[in-house]
């Protein structure tokens, strides 16, 4: 919450009602349409990534379900707790681990980091992009280093499990029956065993090129709505910025924090479009209407799918504390 106070501070909300009301509702509604379409698309590449015991795909629409519902969640429940029912709702559904379909999602995010630094690289690199553009006293070429180096060595240690298990599972017996009694040791080794199972898709050069693929596929549609919306609000911001914003939005929600990340989307956006010289009012008027028109349809749509899989809110925050 301080960081939503700290965005809308020095605000005419008056003058951000204005300017959310004269936006043009056709580009608006496009932007939104492909802001929601990006969600589809996750459920068509975890099919890529999730796969069961004998290498088959799974069903789309348990998948989709589950996709839907994840999202819904951290839109209505703290700390990222989509994660976490998105996997459970993929155990219930489908013959797989929860900790097998936990790393298959953490497998989709190291994907993630990388294509939006990658566009984000892209943005910084191009000629409108303003040279000596800092974010917290940061360079913003630094940070798109940094972020690539740490994306890039998780790839890296993934790809090394994901090849060479049995070293790492070797290893992972000997610390965990050192450090607790037997019977908690034996269900944290089941736990490891699981999520190295998720990290299969990475085994496979056909599979690994169509999750960089539909990964490439989703962030340049959402980075679309991004840009469609700058349209429907007359700002003077180039194409590219639409990859910057999403990159340091990426980056600025990664972290648990407020259901439906209200606070850390507006911040990122004003200090983000304060690069291409938007005023605040108008910085925060993209950002509301946005971040109100994305929230709204995968919610509805994740309370619908949680409805269809028969599981409710409660249930899954008591799974997300069991499973912590």
């Amino acid at each position: 919450m301080l960081l939503l106070a700290w965005a809308l501070h020095g605000v005419d909300a008056r003058a951000v009602l204005a300017r959310m009301r004269h936006a043009d509702p056709l580009l608006f509604a496009a932007a939104m349409a492909l802001a929601t379409a990006t969600f589809p698309l996750r459920a068509v590449r975890w099919q890529v990534v999730l796969r069961d015991a004998e290498g088959r795909p799974f069903p789309l629409r348990p998948l989709w379900h589950a996709t839907a519902v994840g999202f819904m969640a951290n839109n209505l429940l703290p700390a990222r707790a989509g994660e976490f029912a998105r996997a459970y709702l993929a155990g219930r559904q489908l013959p797989v681990r929860f900790t097998t379909a936990l790393a298959s999602i953490a497998v989709e995010r190291v994907f993630d980091g990388l294509v939006m630094v990658a566009l984000l690289t892209a943005a910084i690199m191009a000629p409108s992009f303003p040279r000596h553009a800092t974010v917290g006293g940061a360079a913003l070429s630094q940070i798109a280093s940094w972020a690539a180096a740490l994306f890039v060595a998780m790839l890296g240690v993934a790809l090394l499990v994901a090849h060479r298990p049995a070293p790492w599972l070797g290893l992972a017996r000997r610390i965990l029956d050192a450090a607790l009694p037997a019977r908690y040791a034996a269900r944290a080794i089941l736990v490891v065993e699981g999520f190295v199972e998720g990290l299969a898709v990475l085994k496979s050069p056909r599979r690994f090129a169509g999750v960089v693929a539909w990964s490439l596929v989703l962030w340049v549609v959402n980075g679309l709505s991004f840009a469609v919306c700058f349209r429907a609000f007359g700002l003077a911001v180039p194409w590219e910025g639409a990859f910057l914003l999403q990159g340091l939005i990426g980056f600025g929600v990664a972290l648990p924090s407020s259901p439906g990340f209200f606070g850390p989307f507006e911040a990122v956006t004003r200090i983000t479009l304060g690069l291409y010289a938007i005023g605040a009012d108008e910085a925060v008027s993209y950002a509301v209407a946005y971040h109100l028109g994305g929230f709204v349809p995968i919610t509805l749509l994740g309370l619908y799918s949680l409805s269809r899989t028969r599981v409710s809110l409660a249930e899954l925050r008591r799974a997300e504390r069991a499973e912590e």
